[in-house]
């Protein structure tokens, strides 16, 4: 339990890290005016989706994940939150992955550009960061 706890807490800079190249990368190829597809976009998507299985594993194997103590905020956030917020998340990374492949030119960056910036957004707010006390550190 605990390395996959590990795991899924130092994926989540991998994640981030994509995610911001992609979106990055989005950007600069929609306003250049590129065509076709970048494997960055892909690499991130494929993070997204293995961060998921990890998560899916600690859901149900985890003590913070307890819909008796629901009124408790650390029980709170994990019971509910945090995986409601990455499924949709993911499920907007995967949706902006799936769009960018029918569309062409400049427009499959800029379908990428606002999918992924708006799950990131969506990640960074849903993560449990230290300073929230929510009983997780950096790692």
């Amino acid at each position: 339990m605990n390395i996959l706890l590990r795991a899924h807490s130092g994926l989540r800079y991998v994640v981030l890290a994509l995610l911001l190249a992609a979106i990055f990368t989005a950007y600069s190829s929609w306003k250049s005016n590129k065509q076709g597809d970048n494997k960055i976009y892909l690499f991130a998507l494929i993070a997204t989706h293995t961060q998921l299985l990890i998560g899916l594993v600690l859901y149900f194997m985890s003590p913070k994940v307890n819909f008796s103590l629901i009124s408790e905020k650390v029980f709170r956030f994990y019971s509910i939150e945090h995986v409601f917020m990455m499924l949709i998340a993911i499920v907007l990374i995967t949706v902006g992955r799936v769009r960018s492949k029918k569309v062409e030119g400049a427009d499959k960056h800029r379908t990428v550009l606002y999918f992924y910036a708006l799950a990131l957004i969506i990640i960074l707010a849903a993560i449990p960061w230290p300073f929230r006390n929510l009983g997780s550190g950096w790692f």
